[in-house]
């Protein structure tokens, strides 16, 4: 199942410094998780040129393994992601070809 997660961060005055500390241990479980075949695309949500949240389109067998991803997650576990949404999606074909 392909899924389509936001998640916007705390708005607090140390959610931003929170972020960088779980930064590299969030991109390292991104590299761990799209060499498995989990993580399709993601970016980092801005406004007024500063990081807020991010997207990540992401596929797991179910909403279990989802859940299981995100019980590990740097950006949760420290308290980075505030608002979190998640849903169901389809990527189209041609995003999934290989250029």
């Amino acid at each position: 199942m392909q899924f389509l997660l936001v998640a916007y961060d705390a708005t607090d005055a140390e959610a931003p410094m929170r972020r960088l500390a779980a930064r590299p241990e969030h991109l390292a479980l991104v590299g761990k998780n799209k060499a498995a075949g989990h993580a399709h695309f993601g970016a980092a949500l801005m406004e007024n040129d500063k990081m807020v949240g991010s997207m990540m389109v992401v596929e797991y067998p179910d909403r279990e393994a989802l859940e299981a991803w995100l019980n590990e997650e740097p950006y949760v576990l420290q308290d980075v992601w505030d608002d979190i949404s998640i849903n169901e999606c389809k990527i189209a074909p041609p995003f999934l070809k290989k250029a």
